[in-house]
């Protein structure tokens, strides 16, 4: 079970309960230093061409980085383009 992964400076850390959307085991925070700075959530709707898991910058961290979202196969990968895109910053 994945609980926690560090990658560089961040860390992907299993998410608290939200009422925003339809709560699974597979929500996670990316946190740098210590504050979340985006999620990653894997999503079986079937339209995501296999790439089940998404990834996005928070919304105040969004300037100045490109992609700020993104689909990938696996969840090592989404947050691998989330470090990628976290680094343009």
């Amino acid at each position: 079970m994945l609980s926690t992964m560090a990658h560089d400076a961040l860390i992907l850390k299993r998410a608290s309960p939200r009422s925003t959307f339809r709560w699974s085991d597979d929500v996670y925070d990316v946190l740098s230093d210590n504050e979340v700075v985006g999620t990653i959530i894997r999503v079986d709707d079937g339209a995501l061409g296999g790439r089940p898991w998404m990834w996005s910058l928070g919304f105040s961290y969004l300037e100045g980085r490109s992609p700020t979202n993104g689909r990938a196969e696996t969840c090592e990968d989404a947050m691998a383009a989330f470090a990628k895109s976290w680094r343009r910053g």
